[in-house]
């Protein structure tokens, strides 16, 4: 029995190639998003920490962990998919500044990062009327939320450089 297709087999091997590519950029995104969400939750939550025990609240590192970890997973719902969203854009941006500029990958995926935060905190103050995330109220929390953004960033740039394929070009940082 003879069986007809109009796709060859070098255009299947093409289309996997395609979603292997893509399966590895998504992955890298969202291990990107997920370690900015970690570092500006643990970050918020041991500033709260720290503010309890100025107020004279006792707290081990067992009990700073607890915090981190329900804080982790309460702030999920809400902070998890914002942080995804400003990532989102400031990486799609940054994307087309690097193939514009030909150069400064790392510095601008790290920026970018960084910018996204901040624009994400300033956002949620303009549209809420009040600061969402405690840490944010000083610009030393704000610096440490930019911080966990410009990390997000780097793991961004850093894992597409070991893991990812080049979509257009070789670009040197």
């Amino acid at each position: 029995m003879v069986r007809f297709s109009l796709a060859t087999p070098d255009a299947n091997k093409g289309y996997m190639n395609v979603i292997g590519l893509l399966g590895k950029k998504l992955a890298i995104y969202l291990a990107s998003v997920l370690t900015t969400y970690l570092l500006a939750t643990a970050a918020a939550s041991l500033h709260v920490a720290s503010r309890l025990a100025s107020m004279g609240v006792k707290l081990d590192l067992a009990g700073r962990l607890s915090m981190i970890l329900q804080d982790i997973a309460g702030m999920a719902g809400m902070f998890l998919p914002l942080i995804a969203f400003a990532l989102l854009i400031a990486f799609v941006v940054t994307a087309l500044l690097v193939y514009l500029l030909r150069r400064g990958r790392i510095p601008l995926y790290v920026l970018a990062g960084a910018a996204a935060m901040l624009a994400l905190h300033f956002a949620m103050n303009a549209v809420f009327g009040l600061t969402a995330v405690a840490v944010a109220r000083s610009t030393g929390g704000l610096l440490t939320q930019a911080l966990a953004g410009a990390v997000g960033g780097f793991v961004y740039v850093y894992l597409n450089r070991r893991f990812g394929e080049r979509i257009i070009d070789t670009v040197d940082a």
